[in-house]
């Protein structure tokens, strides 16, 4: 599974703004301060809303720290999408939020 620390990411979403960023961390979470491009879909959630993420292009996936998201990736992985777990998760992003 491929990983890319969050300045990476900075990097990569200053060059595409519509690059496909799944935040798995809870509403709540999300809603207390998140990446602009990022689409919230809970981990607890994660199993029964897999069918409405896009396979035409790769995805990034994004927690607090980076486990949940990894667990994310890992499952994503297995079902044969091209994903990226974002190392660090929002407790290293120095980028703004919403």
């Amino acid at each position: 599974m491929k990983t890319i620390t969050t300045t990476e990411l900075e990097a990569l979403l200053q060059a595409d703004d519509s690059l496909n960023l799944i935040d798995v961390r809870e509403t709540d979470e999300y809603a207390g301060g998140h990446i602009k491009q990022a689409k919230n879909v809970p981990l607890s959630e994660f199993g029964a809303k897999v069918d409405e993420l896009d396979r035409s292009k790769p995805i990034h996936v994004i927690c607090a720290a980076g486990g949940r998201s990894m667990n994310a990736s890992a499952y994503l992985d297995s079902l044969g999408f091209d994903v990226t777990n974002v190392d660090g998760g929002m407790m290293s992003w120095q980028g703004e939020v919403e």
